[in-house]
């Protein structure tokens, strides 16, 4: 599986964990960046990110900076994204089961190592359910772009 995977500095470390252990695990990873613990700003990174999910050049992205919520602010701005904000498994298989996210955004200061790898793997694994309320509300969520 291709996915595109970004972060801002204060969540480069679990972003290089991650893209070790996926590549690990036969995953494609395109790295957007960080590259380095200089202070950077989450929307771009988001930005690269989601445009490589939008052009369909990755199956899915992975961002991560200090908590996960303003990189997930900042992907969900972006049209054609679902970003959940995960800190757990279950919200991860939820967010692929329910609501077909196509990035996942995780929080580098307060997830382990180990526990952002299993979200991660949980949400790449884990299919959309499909289904007719599911459809519905993702296509209502989805308008909300054009009314816009």
């Amino acid at each position: 599986m291709k996915v595109a995977l970004g972060s801002d500095h204060a969540g480069l470390e679990l972003k290089i964990y991650l893209k070790e252990e996926l590549q690990k695990k036969g995953h494609e990873l395109i790295d957007c960046g960080a590259f380095t613990l200089d202070k950077v700003d989450y929307p771009d990174y988001a930005g690269k990110v989601c445009a490589l999910v939008r052009a369909q050049e990755a199956e899915y992205g992975i961002l991560v900076c200090g908590t996960g919520i303003g990189i997930s602010i900042a992907a969900n701005k972006q049209k054609g994204i679902r970003a959940a904000l995960c800190v757990n498994e279950f919200m991860a298989r939820l967010a692929r089961q329910h609501n077909d996210a196509n990035v996942l955004a995780l929080g580098g200061m307060v997830l382990g190592k180990p526990l952002g790898l299993a979200i991660a793997e949980t949400f790449l694994k884990e299919p959309f359910s499909g289904g007719e309320r599911h459809i519905r509300r993702i296509r209502k969520t989805m308008a909300f772009e054009e009314e816009c």
